[in-house]
């Protein structure tokens, strides 16, 4: 009787740091680093405006660390809406995150969970949208955690950066000086080069209109209303256009 195959295990992926594609991450996330800061510092001075203390407002950066989740957020606390109203227009903003996190997972799943959940931690849909860019499949790579380092770390000082001096001068900058658009065009800057296909510019599409449409909802849950929107069309043209490719394919 023959003795059974052995199977032999599937290779572990080895993290050591890599120097140079650490500095390509840096590189290549560099030019948006601007506008992480503005859009950090609009944040910051929002939450001050709300009412927020200049302790509550830091802490909610540092350990929130969602801008769109934030300025979702503002609003409801002002206007005194139920607590699980806050914390459910904040999930369901952010749960293109889930998204991310499901695209980026097999990538590091042979790291521990504490790790993981400290990169998901520092995340951004930036720094997530260039290295899948420049990683856009699973296989094992030596460096791809450089890669992904170099752009995270710079992506949060940034951020943190823009946001603590807008908080911290908040109440010393005139509204009229307009930070708030300049944000915006920072960010729609560094955005619509992302939209590298067909399904992302009709996600980007819905989510715009239905957000201009449900302007009006009370406590802005016209932005929720959007944000799944935008996702739900998102994954369905991805599913008409992968259906399309398989008849002709």
């Amino acid at each position: 009787m023959s003795a059974p195959p052995v199977t032999q295990a599937a290779p572990q992926v080895i993290e050591e740091h890599d120097p140079a594609l650490w500095r390509e991450g840096v590189k290549t996330g560099l030019p948006t680093l601007f506008g992480i800061a503005a859009w950090g510092m609009v944040v910051g001075i929002a939450m001050v405006k709300t009412g927020l203390t200049v302790l509550q407002a830091s802490g909610m950066t540092l350990l929130v660390f969602a801008g769109s989740a934030q300025l979702a957020a503002l609003p409801l606390i002002l206007a005194h809406a139920p607590i699980w109203v806050i914390f459910a227009t904040a999930l369901v903003v952010n749960l293109r995150f889930v998204i991310f996190s499901a695209l980026l997972a097999p990538h590091f799943t042979h790291l521990p969970w504490r790790q993981r959940l400290f990169y998901g931690y520092i995340s951004g849909d930036l720094t997530i949208a260039l290295f899948l860019q420049r990683f856009p499949t699973a296989v094992p790579v030596k460096g791809k955690l450089s890669y992904l380092k170099g752009l995270m770390f710079p992506n949060w000082c940034a951020w943190q950066a823009g946001s603590l001096i807008g908080i911290f001068l908040g109440s010393t900058i005139p509204a009229e000086w307009g930070l708030g658009f300049a944000g915006t065009l920072a960010i729609l800057c560094i955005t619509v080069p992302l939209i590298v296909n067909k399904a992302a510019l009709c996600g980007v599409l819905v989510a715009g209109t239905v957000a201009v449409l449900a302007n009006g909802f009370p406590y802005k849950l016209g932005l929720l209303v959007a944000v799944v929107a935008g996702m739900l069309a998102a994954l369905a043209a991805e599913n008409i256009l992968q259906r399309r490719k398989g008849r002709h394919g």
